[in-house]
């Protein structure tokens, strides 16, 4: 089990802006590690009312369990790893092997048995470091649609705010107001 503070920077992209930076630093569409998040809730929404969230992560053969809470500049991490048949179990309802996240999630009044998947989202991710802090890529698909996002995740808020900033400017890409991955990927579940 691992805890710990994330604080990042996020933008959208267009493809096109998406495509400018991969070239600017020298990485091509193929050069991406393919991962994809399984997301979770009570069916009441109650990890969403708290602003939290509650994914597995498939990356290959290593799977990890992550539940995400609201801190003052980012957000909490905990996460346990877990084996490929822990995974599945989770996924497919039969058993809940993540036992920090468990614990957590029972301070917050959610158990695992009232837990239901919301679906999946894949990610192609290139990640780099990038001036105190690292940089990330991703193309993104859920539910039929797909986005491109810029990430910057750092250890200092106002350092990282600043050169995310900076990167922006030089690289001629708007500012765009950017919800987390759960977020857009709820939005479009609603859609359908």
């Amino acid at each position: 089990m691992t805890k710990e503070l994330e604080i990042e920077f996020k933008n959208l992209l267009t493809r096109k802006e998406y495509i400018n930076l991969l070239e600017r630093f020298g990485y091509k569409e193929h050069d991406a590690v393919t991962q994809t998040n399984h997301y979770f809730d009570t069916a009441d929404y109650t990890l969403r009312n708290q602003k939290s969230a509650l994914r597995i992560r498939e990356k290959g053969q290593q799977m990890e369990c992550t539940l995400k809470t609201p801190a003052e500049n980012g957000y909490y991490e905990i996460t346990d790893k877990l084996d490929p048949p822990q995974a599945r179990d989770i996924i497919e309802n039969r058993g809940f092997a993540a036992s920090e996240v468990k614990e957590a999630l029972a301070e917050m009044d959610v158990f695992p048995e009232n837990l239901i998947r919301l679906g999946s989202l894949t990610t192609h991710r290139i990640e780099f470091p990038y001036k105190k802090g690292l940089l990330v890529l991703d193309h993104s698909e859920y539910h039929g649609t797909e986005d491109f996002e810029l990430e910057y995740e750092v250890e200092d808020y106002d350092t990282g705010k600043q050169i995310f900033k900076d990167l922006l400017d030089d690289a001629c890409i708007p500012a765009r107001s950017t919800d987390k991955k759960i977020a857009r990927f709820m939005s479009s579940a609603k859609k359908r």
